[in-house]
């Protein structure tokens, strides 16, 4: 089992390595490839979504064309601030947060949840609706089929890492960068004396169309069509999200990466938008229109195929940014206690095993439900983004506003963030008008329902503090007898030795040590204090944030021998760091276990006056997993219960 879990995932990380962060981290142009093929793959169905609702006024694909490059330059700009003022990453999230409070930051994180599982279901849905579309009829139905693996795929491969999975994703995305750069080349070539008749064509048809609908309903079909496109913009607030997977300095890199993205965005939107009306590109039934486009180059039927097949590949590379950055807004808010703090753990590969696994699931049966109906998803889709864009912008508006005196920059800062909120909010209420009785209810009921979970989880959370809180207070003050410390002596390996696990040093760590010194009166002569210094997503963040952690460890355990030697206890401390509690705790015990012949394990757990299931699920059960394997090794450990009354 351990080896075929390390041919499909790969061998358990080196966390001692001086160069680790330097191997997986990401260079800006790996990071394009990672997090900015979301927004330059939606140029598969954001454009397309766009101009089908223009059909009956095809002059109008030029404005729109400005419009969605200037919307792209705007967002990522103001992206770009956010990348400077929060550049620990955490995106809309941590602004949301911060900016805003709590409650706004739930709502913001919850909406990037759904929305980053739907871009997984969008992303693979379109991507396969590229390839069928050159495919016989007769295998429409191994779609579905085909977008399931595709996302188990994603899966495996993500859960081996984050550097890994892009690299191999670099080649598919290069293709999709010289297919449709010679598109564009190639239209322009072939049709450039059509553009004076074109254009002379479109400004005749939009003047007719203002005398005839007027002003106000060219207003309204083109801002249809604009919120329609809504999908080109979904990526663009994945780099600000992901800044802790970049390259020292990260600051640097994200911005460069911010950079690469909004110029391919617009670029490649922008002129697909174009090429429509240059090529006079109308819908026909099972093609997508960039297909219909494609052939309309008549370069000859292999490049229409590797064109749609660079198309659905990078579209497989952009579901790769809900796998990158869904685990790690997961886990800003386990950390948080909006979510079961397992979210925040790492696994031996330091990749977000738990976030991964549930974002791909969840996207998977999003997938069965539509049918991987790239109509029903591109519904659904869209609407959260900005709902976080929105609370993203009104957080910056309001920081600047208040903290001016202190920025003598605001008066530039400002005005984008404005202009960005106007934005956001008019696509946002449009969108929810348009798409609302299409199923787009549907979005804005999941989203709400996991919001009520996550405030239910962080009440549960909040309450457990409060009650641990009182033994907190009373035991961190519990005197030492310095005269005690003095003449306790020193360790004797060949006495009984109490090994106790802690954590940070605290009432519960305090209270465990009281209770042993109370069940077994007389019978211990010393203690050993033991802690797993665990690595998670709050603090993995570069080596000297792990440096830190490993001092607050040893200073914490160093309380702890000052504390028993006060007691009369003559004691001594171990430490080790990993991302695996159970296995590392395991692995020092046993060692403990034979420099101490004498020695029982102890750990706490907390133990509710009512059990529920849920505790399970939002409480580890770390103790009594160290407990089976100690007492399967032969080793004695007891389970102190530290009772919870509810």
């Amino acid at each position: 089992m351990k080896n075929i879990k390390e041919v499909l995932i790969g061998k358990p990380r080196d966390i001692h390595d001086p160069k680790l962060f330097h191997k997986i981290s990401l260079i800006a142009f790996l990071a394009w490839v990672g997090l900015g093929a979301d927004g330059l793959s939606s140029s598969a169905y954001g454009p397309d979504e766009a101009f089908r609702s223009l059909l009956q006024h095809p002059e109008m694909a030029v404005l729109l064309a400005l419009a969605t490059a200037l919307t792209v330059f705007i967002i990522s700009y103001a992206y770009s601030r956010i990348i400077e003022h929060f550049p620990s990453g955490g995106g809309g999230y941590v602004v949301a947060t911060k900016l805003l409070g709590p409650s706004f930051g739930v709502v913001s994180g919850c909406a990037l949840l759904v929305d980053y599982i739907l871009t997984i279901t969008v992303s693979i849905a379109s991507g396969a609706d590229q390839i069928f579309s050159f495919l016989p009829m007769a295998w429409i139905s191994w779609k579905v089929p085909t977008e399931a693996i595709a996302i188990l795929l994603l899966i495996i491969l993500n859960l081996r890492g984050v550097k890994e999975s892009i690299t191999v994703l670099v080649p598919i995305f290069l293709l999709f960068l010289c297919t449709h750069i010679t598109v564009l080349i190639a239209a322009l070539i072939n049709h450039i004396q059509d553009i004076p008749r074109i254009t002379a064509a479109a400004s005749l048809n939009l003047h007719h169309d203002v005398s005839t609908l007027g002003m106000l309903g060219m207003f309204f079909i083109f801002a249809r069509a604009y919120s329609r496109g809504a999908g080109t913009y979904t990526g663009i607030e994945a780099v600000s999200n992901g800044i802790q997977m970049m390259r020292e300095p990260r600051v640097a890199t994200a911005k460069r990466t911010m950079v690469y993205m909004a110029v391919s965005l617009a670029i490649t939107a922008g002129s697909i938008l174009l090429l429509y009306l240059l090529l006079g590109v109308t819908e026909e039934p099972g093609k997508t229109l960039n297909a219909v486009m494609i052939e309309r180059l008549n370069i000859g039927p292999w490049f229409i195929v590797l064109t749609l097949i660079s198309e659905a590949a990078l579209l497989f590379v952009a579901a790769q940014t809900g796998f990158l950055d869904g685990p790690r807004v997961m886990a800003n808010m386990a950390n948080d206690r909006w979510l079961p703090h397992r979210l925040s753990f790492l696994s031996d590969r330091l990749t977000m095993y738990y976030g991964i696994v549930i974002i791909g699931a969840a996207s998977m049966a999003t997938l069965f439900y539509t049918g991987g109906n790239i109509d029903a998803l591109v519904t659904m889709y869209s609407i959260n983004v900005f709902i976080t864009f929105s609370l993203t912008e009104i957080g910056m508006v309001r920081f600047w506003i208040t903290e001016r005196k202190k920025y003598p920059e605001w008066k530039k800062s400002l005005p984008v963030h404005i202009t960005g909120l106007i934005l956001c909010l008019s696509i946002l209420t449009i969108v929810l008008i348009e798409k609302f009785q299409m199923g787009a209810w549907l979005t804005i009921v999941i989203t709400t329902a996991l919001i009520m979970l996550c405030i239910l989880i962080r009440r549960h959370y909040q309450t457990v503090l409060k009650k641990l809180r009182s033994l907190e207070d009373i035991l961190t003050g519990l005197p030492v007898d310095e005269s005690a410390a003095a003449s306790c002596g020193t360790i004797d390996e060949s006495k009984p030795t109490a090994v106790l696990l802690v954590q940070s040093y605290g009432g519960l760590g305090i209270h465990s040590l009281l209770t042993i010194i109370k069940q077994f009166p007389g019978y211990f002569k010393q203690v050993v204090f033991v802690s797993v210094a665990v690595l998670d997503s709050g603090n993995f963040k570069g080596a000297a944030e792990v440096e830190k952690m490993e001092e607050k460890v040893q200073s914490d355990l160093l309380q702890y021998v000052k504390l028993a030697n006060g007691l009369g206890f003559p004691a001594a401390s171990k430490m080790t760091i990993g991302t695996e509690p159970v296995v590392e705790a395991e692995k020092i015990c046993v060692e403990l276990s034979r420099q101490y012949r004498q020695s029982v394990f102890f750990s706490a757990k907390l133990v509710f006056q009512k059990e529920k299931w849920y505790q399970r699920i939002l409480h580890s059960e770390t103790a009594n997993a160290i407990q089976n394997r100690l007492q399967f090794l032969g080793l004695s450990m007891v389970v102190l219960p530290i009772r919870v009354w509810n």
